[in-house]
């Protein structure tokens, strides 16, 4: 391994999921002392205006902005490497990247290519509408050959309202509704469903959900900590 990059985490998108990714990274990094897991800078703006809705044309307040002036800061603290703990966020990806002149991770790219080393050719997706519409997720498919279903506008309003209804204030999930909605998609010949959305990887953390669910803030973690120049548990 060579020397170890200081991290910067672009965060607060939610601020729940920045969390997560924080205890994802240190319980994935193989470590066996404080030393030798990463250092990092964390950015938590919590008040960044709602990605969704600035790309649904709901709000014309551009988060782009705050992004891109807590992304300088991070590199101004000396980070060497971003990541972003949220997939929504990744709309605005090429411009944050053309910001800074560090690397800037993709959650997005780093979950395709990740089914895509499991040999999964048709996968469904659960996410915001802005990550839905905005076809994010389709666009890194087309160079992996692969398919990305998404729910139809019944389904995609309840995955909404767990995102908006329920986790992002602080409730549990609906297990039910997500049972439902993970059933609607095997119909649709799914191999397996990507958590799109950091606040669905809260769903696997806290419901121990298997392994037919890939959790995108996972993959990122693990990418994360390989691009640090540090070994993962798995």
């Amino acid at each position: 391994m060579g020397k170890s990059k200081l991290l910067g985490v672009l965060g607060g998108l939610g601020p729940m999921a920045t969390v997560y990714f924080y205890e994802l990274l240190t319980s994935l990094t193989d470590a066996g002392c404080d030393q030798e897991h990463i250092d990092m800078v964390i950015s938590s703006r919590a008040t960044t205006p709602d990605r969704t809705a600035f790309i649904l044309g709901e709000s014309e307040v551009n988060p782009i902005d705050a992004m891109t002036e807590d992304a300088k800061k991070l590199v101004g603290f000396g980070a060497e490497l971003i990541a972003i703990p949220c997939n929504t966020a990744h709309y605005f990806y090429d411009q944050l990247a053309a910001a800074v002149d560090v690397p800037i991770l993709n959650i997005v790219e780093e979950s395709v290519a990740y089914l895509k080393r499991e040999r999964v050719s048709r996968f469904g997706l659960l996410a915001t509408d802005g990550t839905v519409q905005s076809e994010t997720y389709q666009k890194y498919c087309l160079a992996h050959d692969m398919t990305c279903i998404v729910p139809d506008a019944e389904h995609q309003a309840r995955v909404m309202e767990l995102i908006y209804g329920q986790i992002k204030r602080g409730k549990r999930a609906d297990m039910e509704s997500f049972r439902e909605i993970s059933g609607y998609m095997r119909s649709l010949g799914c191999e397996r469903l990507i958590l799109g959305c950091t606040e669905l990887s809260l769903i696997k953390r806290d419901e121990g959900l298997d392994d037919y669910y890939t959790d995108s803030l996972e993959c990122l973690a693990l990418a994360t900590i390989r691009a640090c120049g540090k070994r993962t548990l798995r």
